[in-house]
């Protein structure tokens, strides 16, 4: 492996902004905030929007989305 042309690869902390969860992880991304946590090391922290634990997906919580419209556009547009 060539030298001082990858990255740093290490542990960082990832924070999910809309419901406050944080993991460890390891990841090349860097940041200029830190955070310590429960274990007492400090770590970059990186802000995310959606992680596991915001995502409708993973939470159950579905948003309704009105599709109607574009079955019977589809329909209307390959009808046979």
């Amino acid at each position: 492996m060539k030298k001082d042309i990858h990255p740093q690869y290490r542990e960082v902390v990832f924070q999910d902004t809309s419901s406050d969860f944080k993991f460890i992880t390891r990841s090349t991304m860097t940041s200029n905030e830190t955070i310590t946590m429960e274990d007492g090391n400090t770590y970059p922290v990186i802000k995310v929007e959606v992680s596991s634990a915001s995502h409708p997906f993973y939470t159950g919580k579905n948003l309704f989305v009105d599709t109607a419209g574009r079955i019977e556009k589809f329909q209307k547009r390959y009808k046979k």
